[in-house]
């Protein structure tokens, strides 16, 4: 086992740190929740960026303890990055590490992601909205419109690792 060097624990400190911020400021205004959610992934990405998977678990955990212990009251808010959002960059990372098919992977992963808002519209919403129309037909709807969301979700994500993995390598370049 590899120790993890004081930068690597910095930079997850400093993820942790910019990831739980958004996850406030989104949770504390509903125009920026989605927003929030995306802030955090980018965030947490950085220790992925120096292939620190402990890091990144470390990070992920706290920044889901201190998002909720600052924004209890919005718990419900954060099941989605807590279930889904904040997981993803890891699942992408480890895919792209053990060589899985994408279009397997990208399959799988909207499964989940369409797991994860059933989850959430069953249990937070009461399976109700104030649309009869979008009660009715929410799992198709979801299968379709939630599906076609995820996957250009997922690609800009992969997009934004690159972004990512530039910036942690020319922070690191001496």
């Amino acid at each position: 086992m590899r120790k993890i060097s004081a930068y690597e624990i910095a930079l997850s400190a400093l993820s942790c740190a910019v990831a739980t911020l958004a996850l406030i400021i989104g949770t504390y205004s509903a125009v920026m929740l989605f927003t929030g959610y995306l802030l955090a992934c980018v965030a947490l990405m950085m220790p992925l960026a120096k292939q620190s998977y402990a890091g990144y678990v470390l990070s992920y955990i706290a920044t889901c303890l201190l998002s909720l212990m600052f924004g209890i009251a919005h718990f419900f808010d954060l099941l989605p990055f807590i279930l889904f959002f904040g997981l993803h960059p890891l699942v992408n990372e480890l895919q792209l590490k053990t060589k899985i098919n994408r279009w397997i992977a990208c399959g799988i992963k909207a499964l989940w992601f369409d797991g994860t808002m059933y989850l959430i519209w069953r249990f937070v919403f009461g399976m109700t909205t104030t649309i009869p129309l979008i009660d009715q037909y929410f799992l198709p709807l979801l299968f379709i419109f939630g599906t076609a969301f995820f996957v250009f979700y997922d690609y800009m994500m992969y997009k934004w690792r690159a972004v990512v993995n530039g910036v942690v390598f020319r922070i690191t370049r001496k």
